[in-house]
């Protein structure tokens, strides 16, 4: 069999092998449904709307325009395909130590898992908790206030720590008694 036979009849397959994995860009996501759905650029300028994009179980993410995906296409047949990644080099965390991982966004929030057992979690406004209670084994620090039952005008620990100090009772016999950091 010739060379150029051969070529001929492989071709066929070499363009199904070459269909099946793509790359491209995010257009948009669409996060309403069970799956999400990406509408998506390929490198050759190709657009697919309704891709489906699959992602681990537990974690869930709604790419900008412009992130980068990996897309697999079954038997090459391009008419369905399915994201396996979605990856965003414009916003991705940088500098972390062998081991450590890290859940980031474009605006700079993150909660990294540090070596050493060290948890550190970056808000630009707030990290807010929404729990019926809160446990915690060891110490707390804050360099702030701490303000108990804010929606009701609750005072800060200072606040607090203020009017203790400063507090008086009825004496047993008339009077008043001390203050209670009195004769500290």
């Amino acid at each position: 069999m010739s060379e150029r036979l051969m070529a001929r009849m492989l071709a066929p397959l070499a363009r199904s092998v070459g269909n099946m994995l793509a790359r491209g860009t995010v257009v948009l996501a669409n996060s309403a449904g069970k799956m999400q759905s990406l509408q998506v650029r390929l490198l050759s300028g190709e657009a697919k709307d309704g891709v489906e994009h699959f992602e681990p179980y537990g974690f869930t993410s709604a790419p900008l325009s412009g992130a980068e995906h990996v897309t697999f296409f079954f038997g090459g047949d391009r008419s369905h395909g399915v994201t396996v990644v979605v990856a965003d080099r414009r916003y991705r965390l940088q500098g972390l130590q062998s081991g450590e991982v890290a859940l980031h966004d474009d605006q700079g929030t993150r909660l990294v898992l540090k070596r050493g057992g060290v948890v550190e979690v970056v808000a630009a406004t707030k990290v807010r908790m929404v729990t019926p209670l809160l446990e915690v084994t060891g110490e707390i620090k804050a360099d702030g206030n701490i303000t108990d039952q804010v929606p009701s005008g609750g005072k800060s620990m200072a606040a607090m720590r203020s009017t203790y100090n400063t507090h008086t009772h009825p004496g047993d016999s008339g009077g008043t008694t001390g203050t209670p950091n009195q004769g500290m």
